[in-house]
């Protein structure tokens, strides 16, 4: 099962968003992201958090439509996203895509990139954002890109070093190579010859692309 969790972030194209949907998504809002959801014209499965972004009357009718809420309070030690993730786990998903994430209020926008390697996941967390979808990869991984010849592919170090990277496939390789956290060597290579892969064998590492198929 694949868990699509709507956020409040900004989104300025519904049609856009709608793409990344599929037959069978479990749908859960984080809050206020409800609104996202029902602009689509679809009824969230779960919502979770404080519940002080949500219209009361919106969240009392999906109520009384059968709609999970799961109301925590505001004075908590995670943010809506992180409980959210926790609840589309423990409902037992194998994976889950990020929507409306960014955009809005810089600080949660940057809390939602880093939460993506705030802990090993029980199943791969991306973000997707416009034509792009970021996820990240531990030590050990190796992230196989099935994009086309020319996609946009960036790799930033999310922790302090980032070690034993190398490519294959892309316009500007990397052998066994260290990446420091704040290194922008990584950003805007591009696939040569796919499918291309990135490997690291310590740290951990967002990466960025064109839309397009993304395997492990």
């Amino acid at each position: 099962m694949r868990a699509v969790i709507f956020l409040n972030g900004e989104v300025n194209d519904y049609t856009d968003l709608a793409r990344w949907l599929q037959p069978g998504d479990r749908l859960l809002c984080a809050d206020g992201g409800t609104r996202h959801c029902l602009a689509l014209g679809l009824t969230p499965d779960v919502v979770v958090g404080d519940l002080d972004s949500a219209d009361p009357a919106v969240i009392a009718d999906l109520m009384a439509q059968g709609v999970a809420v799961e109301r925590h309070p505001v004075a908590k030690d995670q943010t809506d996203l992180e409980l959210t993730l926790e609840r589309a786990f423990r409902d037992g998903a194998q994976e889950a895509i990020l929507l409306g994430a960014l955009g809005g209020r810089l600080d949660q926008t940057l809390a939602n990139l880093l939460i993506l390697a705030q802990r090993r996941w029980p199943g791969p967390v991306r973000i997707a954002e416009g034509a792009q979808i970021a996820q990240i990869i531990y030590g050990g991984d190796t992230l196989t890109l099935d994009l086309p010849a020319g996609s946009t592919v960036s790799a930033i170090p999310f922790s302090p070093q980032v070690t034993g990277v190398t490519y294959s496939g892309l316009a500007y390789p990397l052998a066994d190579g260290t990446l420091t956290f704040g290194s922008t060597r990584g950003v805007s290579n591009e696939v040569a010859a796919p499918p291309a892969t990135i490997h690291i064998e310590m740290g951990a590492l967002l990466v960025v692309t064109d839309v397009g198929e993304i395997g492990g």
